[in-house]
């Protein structure tokens, strides 16, 4: 009897990494529900308010979902990125993509909810990427977890996307650094100032 072969989700498109030692490489993604890459575009803008705090620095992509985000950060020279995943096959696909770079030691792979691993985990970063799928609410549960549990360094910048009329519960101690706006989506950079 012929075992049944559990079919995968195959990738349909792929993202391209815009700077950095990688520069121009295409990795490849799937068409999945609530996946919405950022735009070459909107990379551009974010590194280049980024150009100064990349090298070094300790990420977390939260919502990595193709991780072009964290990618985006380790070809420009970061020091590590914790990608956080909770769709299996794009996690899966995402730990293939960190073979492909043979970036295995500067990047971590956490294959589940990211507000369990806010609510556990130890670890404080320096750049912190905040991209979900909109319309759920999750950046309600997340915002508030990177400040209460101590995920974020003094001076962390955090980089959160949005819908727009979303209503985030942004910390008073949170500045606002950078913000731009097209019809559908907000971009915004934030950078955290330990509270007295």
């Amino acid at each position: 009897m012929k075992r049944a072969v559990k079919s995968q989700a195959t990738a349909t498109g792929s993202i391209r990494i815009i700077g950095g030692r990688w520069r121009g490489r295409k990795l490849p993604v799937m068409d999945l529900d609530g996946l919405r890459p950022t735009t070459d575009r909107t990379k551009e803008t974010l590194f280049n308010w980024l150009t100064a705090h990349v090298a070094d620095s300790r990420c977390l992509d939260a919502f990595a979902g193709t991780g072009g985000l964290g990618f985006e950060a380790l070809s420009r020279h970061a020091a590590s990125v914790t990608f956080v995943e909770q769709d299996r096959q794009a996690a899966l696909l995402l730990d293939k993509n960190i073979q492909t770079l043979g970036a295995q030691n500067q990047a971590r792979l956490i294959k589940g909810n990211v507000q369990a691993y806010l609510a556990k985990s130890d670890e404080s970063f320096d750049l912190v990427f905040l991209d979900p799928p909109f319309h759920k609410s999750l950046l309600d549960e997340v915002i508030p977890l990177l400040s209460v549990n101590q995920r974020l360094n003094n001076g962390a910048l955090i980089y959160v996307e949005a819908e727009v009329g979303a209503n985030l519960p942004i910390p008073a101690n949170w500045q606002l650094l950078k913000h731009k706006q097209t019809k559908q989506v907000s971009y915004q950079l934030f950078e955290y100032l330990e509270t007295a």
